[in-house]
């Protein structure tokens, strides 16, 4: 049942780029019934010592509970009235309302209540032309090597762990991790893996979800028991605000380092059931053919995001909140997923994604808002069905059933990334359904997508 409507006075304000200030009054007459009311509930359901229940006098009642009747009532008219604001101003938010003055705000019996509080909303701008692009198409090549690297990666994945003394590059590492910004303690993670950086990675490694330029340098190469100190400097676009631009201390102490022996083909065509090695290529082969044409496909999204994005012009929120960046991660390491990028990559992107610039953090939130809008005016809609395979192909992608990971979905809430990621997928491809297309082998796409990128440099 909707909660009843309450009588208000609605001051809206620009207080900056897509920010609102409201200063909402509730008369006082409406204050005065809702004490009031709050306050004949308790009358009739408190028990209080030497009377019945319901026929303590109202002054003990009044006298024992109106603290906190008064505290229970004035969010409740604040949240009535909050909500009632944002329904007739038709104002979309983003990120949680915000206010300097709302620890003081008093209810009092009488008296109008009167507060103020700030919201950051959807900016408003005209759209570009959607019909009629023009996008490169590259057709979808899979090669031996390309097949040949997969299957490396298999039996990687299917592989044992060989417990070590001392650690290597490449080696992981399994331990106790302890992130703190100051005084104040992030994490605290038994369990926690890492690996030693590889050659390729020039000395950068990732521990506790921070990307950290010198890990290499900073970790070494430690025996199981040793601890190990780790200091960085907080990503601006973490998800954890306290993180933020902080000096953050990690200490990790190894329990144990061990090295991936990649399985045989053999052994990896007897645990999947294969009848041979030949077999295998050919899983393998037709597993890349299915990426190859996902990969084709965010190919041309992106060239029509690069439009959206290079035509439309906007100011964004000031404030990156904690909810706004997660949602960022979330949303591109569910895009990395899609893509079959391997779960140790992904969480590397993600990383970086934390370390990346304020600038390439604002790219990423305006490009939500465009595609939501584009979503809006397209009336374009997800159904339950969508969502079951597209859970489903990221099954398949792991290597692990469709109920597990649905289930794992729910529990981390994801789910809501997955409906928003088919949207946006949806939305970008009714507008490819009306683009001109101009097909070419990768390589040229690929040289071609070189010189555009330079020639915007």
């Amino acid at each position: 049942m909707a909660e009843a409507t309450i009588e208000t006075k609605v001051q809206v304000e620009d207080a900056g780029p897509c920010r609102k200030k409201l200063t909402i009054e509730i008369p006082a007459d409406v204050v005065t019934e809702k004490l009031t009311d709050a306050l004949d509930t308790l009358a009739v359901e408190a028990a209080m010592p030497g009377f019945r229940k319901g026929h303590a006098p109202k002054r003990l009642i009044e006298k024992r509970f109106g603290e906190t009747v008064r505290h229970e009532a004035k969010n409740q008219l604040i949240a009535t009235a909050f909500q009632q604001a944002l329904d007739e101003h038709k104002l979309k938010i983003v990120g949680e309302p915000f206010s300097d003055s709302m620890d003081k705000v008093v209810v009092e019996s009488g008296k109008p209540l009167v507060f103020e509080v700030s919201v950051e909303v959807m900016p408003e701008f005209e759209l570009p032309k959607l019909d009629g692009l023009k996008v490169r198409k590259p057709i979808p090549e899979v090669s031996e090597a390309m097949v040949d690297g997969e299957i490396q990666k298999i039996l990687i994945n299917e592989g044992e762990l060989q417990e070590r003394e001392t650690a290597e590059a490449g080696d992981y590492l399994t331990g106790h991790g302890v992130m703190k910004a100051g005084d104040q303690e992030i994490h605290n993670i038994e369990g926690a893996v890492v690996q030693v950086p590889t050659a390729d990675k020039q000395g950068k490694g990732m521990i506790l979800g921070v990307m950290v330029e010198d890990f290499a340098k900073q970790l070494g190469l430690p025996k199981p028991g040793e601890t190990v100190t780790v200091r960085a400097k907080g990503p601006e676009n973490h998800e954890i605000e306290d993180v933020r631009g902080k000096d953050l201390t990690i200490t990790f102490r190894v329990d144990r380092v061990d090295r991936i022996i990649a399985a045989s083909k053999e052994d990896v065509v007897s645990r999947y059931g294969l009848s041979n090695v030949d077999q295998l290529h050919d899983m393998v082969k037709s597993k890349l053919n299915e990426r190859a044409l996902v990969n084709q496909a965010t190919v041309m999204r992106q060239q029509v995001a690069r439009h959206l994005m290079t035509n439309t012009t906007f100011d964004l929120p000031e404030r990156l909140t904690a909810v706004q960046s997660l949602r960022l991660l979330e949303r591109r390491r569910m895009e990395l997923m899609y893509r079959g990028v391997q779960p140790l990559q992904i969480e590397e992107h993600i990383a970086e994604l934390r370390a990346a610039s304020a600038e390439a953090a604002a790219r990423e939130l305006k490009l939500f808002f465009i595609l939501s809008k584009v979503g809006d005016d397209l009336d374009v809609r997800v159904e339950e069905s969508e969502i079951n395979g597209r859970i489903a192909r990221l099954a398949m992608e792991r290597g692990e059933r469709p109920e597990k990971m649905r289930q794992e979905l729910i529990r981390s809430r994801q789910v809501g990334v997955i409906y928003q990621q088919i949207r946006e997928h949806k939305t970008l491809d009714a507008i490819l359904a009306k683009a001109e297309f101009e097909e070419m082998s990768a390589e040229d796409f690929n040289a071609a997508m070189k010189a555009e990128m330079s020639g915007a440099v």
